[in-house]
């Protein structure tokens, strides 16, 4: 019989976490999670064995068991315009090279996965490594989507980004960066001019959002799918790591030279990966600056200017 044990509780950085950045939608969330998860371990015939220690984001995990004892794992998220169609990628994967989907309840932003090495993510190799089974792996996501596809494409994505930079570029402290602005903004309308291929686009890989598995070496986690070209998803793997860059004997150098291996790695233009991973450091940049991080802001930015 599926049963939460007396001791669940929300975790507590997942409360803040939601408070922060949730509003009083999230606050309504986190008071009817004991019961959305306790619903859905009934509907779904499961027994909860334990929470997972929280990240920062705005899910909770809870690791379960099936009615044959099958280990999964529960993922109940306050669900946004970016991630509410995770559900429908990993269907379309459907297990190559992403996690496996066992159950889904879209409108309560639940999911039921197949259970991964939650404490051995692909960060925990060394980065040449880590960088070589990332593409790999990134080729057997970029397929091509279903007619009818409910996922938002990179071109409307990008053009709600953009709108929220030229906001940005007047924040204090964004002075600066004005110059970083302007080369990105008119790299991205560039690209967008003319795309060349559309994909199903992880939207948020890297090494962080890969887990070992049993069924595969990596599997990929936590899509916020898009539709557009590969070099729009391979940038966000290419800022991966920035502090580890930030710390090697010439950065300007190693950065120019990952965008290099990377592109040549899964035959990507390499224009094409510069100008997405530039505007995309930009706009990560003032983002972080507007919810008050200037650490990172300054870290992602610094990286722009060495591209």
């Amino acid at each position: 019989m599926s049963a939460v044990p007396a001791q669940f509780s929300v975790p507590e950085r997942l409360a803040e976490t939601v408070r922060a950045s949730g509003g009083e939608r999230g606050a309504a969330w986190l008071a009817a999670l004991p019961g959305t998860v306790a619903g859905h371990l009934t509907d779904w015939g499961l027994t909860l064995e334990r929470i997972g220690r929280p990240g920062g984001g705005p899910s909770l995990i809870g690791y379960v068991r099936r009615a044959d004892l099958t280990p999964a794992v529960l993922k109940a998220g306050l669900t946004t315009p970016a991630t509410a169609p995770a559900h429908a990628a990993l269907a379309h994967w459907d297990g190559r090279g992403a996690v496996l989907l066992l159950e889904a309840d879209p409108a309560a932003g639940v999911l039921l996965l197949e259970r991964l090495s939650g404490d051995i993510p692909l960060r925990s190799l060394a980065e040449a490594k880590a960088m070589l089974e990332a593409t790999s792996l990134l080729s057997r996501l970029w397929v091509p989507p279903d007619e009818g596809h409910p996922f938002p494409l990179v071109a409307d994505h990008v053009a709600r980004l953009s709108d929220g930079l030229r906001r940005r570029r007047d924040l204090p402290g964004a002075a600066d960066a004005g110059p970083l602005v302007d080369e990105a903004l008119a790299a991205a309308a560039g690209l967008l001019a003319d795309e060349p291929e559309r994909l199903l686009l992880h939207g948020d890989f890297h090494h962080g959002n890969v887990l070992a598995a049993d069924r595969a070496p990596w599997l990929a986690i936590s899509p916020r799918p898009l539709v557009g070209e590969r070099a729009y998803d391979l940038a966000w793997l290419a800022r991966d790591r920035l502090d580890t860059l930030a710390g090697s004997p010439g950065p300007r150098g190693a950065a120019r030279r990952r965008l290099h291996q990377l592109a040549d790695a899964v035959e990507v233009d390499h224009d094409r990966l510069r100008g997405w991973t530039l505007f995309r450091a930009v706009e990560a940049g003032l983002r972080s600056l507007e919810a008050g991080d200037p650490g990172t802001a300054e870290l992602y930015l610094e990286f722009a200017d060495w591209l």
